[in-house]
């Protein structure tokens, strides 16, 4: 008898059968890692808006108040009074809000009045921060095709400072005319979902301090 080769129809089926699993497994796995890799490529781009639109609107905070001629707040021989500073408001100034409005100067010879395009802003709006470049001017920051804005909150803080000890004569009696320097902070937060993936969502957190510090009150003449 001549000796059988190849395979038998039950091998035949066990090796397919093998080959499947083996297959299904390796396709299953490269689902699983497409997932993973298409997660964390949605989560990177959402932390970078965020990290973006952050870093924008904490720049021009800090510049809130910026008056190109502070020495013009100093009274003149022979003036009636000092010019205060017109690019000094700010607001939110003492409530959490989701919008801010705040001016600083962009002249290049100072002119001592708040111009229209001196007017900046921030505000939550349909999903998205808009920034306002110039009076009614408003233009979204964020792409709402590529993230959703569920919360901006801008909330402010105010440490005040008594300058009083640097006037010639002292309060009246029963006055209020204490100069006094206000230091302002705000503390930023932002939260946002991808739309890509709802079920993606950061938030990130600042704190900005404004470099023009505001003087309120003056000493006793």
């Amino acid at each position: 008898m001549r000796t059988a080769r190849g395979l038998s129809l039950v091998e035949l089926l066990v090796g397919l059968a093998i080959g499947l699993l083996i297959s299904t497994a390796g396709a299953s796995l490269l689902v699983t890692q497409f997932r993973e890799h298409r997660s964390a490529m949605i989560e990177m781009r959402l932390m970078q808006d965020l990290r973006t639109a952050a870093d924008i609107v904490a720049r021009d905070l800090r510049r809130a108040g910026h008056w190109g001629d502070a020495a013009a707040a100093l009274p003149a021989a022979g003036a009636s009074a000092p010019i205060t500073n017109p690019y000094a408001a700010l607001a939110p100034s003492d409530a959490a809000s989701n919008a801010v409005s705040f001016s600083y100067s962009r002249d290049t010879a100072e002119n001592h009045v708040l111009d229209s395009n001196e007017q900046f802003g921030f505000r939550l709006r349909n999903g998205a921060i808009e920034l306002q470049l110039g009076a009614g001017n408003w233009q979204a920051l964020t792409d709402a095709g590529t993230l959703t804005v569920t919360a901006f909150d801008i909330t402010p803080t105010v440490q005040t400072v008594s300058l009083l000890e640097h006037c010639r004569l002292p309060c009246p009696a029963g006055s209020a005319c204490e100069p006094r320097l206000q230091r302002r902070s705000l503390s930023v937060a932002i939260r946002a979902r991808a739309v890509a993936d709802a079920s993606v969502e950061r938030s990130l957190r600042s704190e900005v301090r404004v470099r023009n510090d505001a003087l309120v009150g003056a000493c006793p003449v």
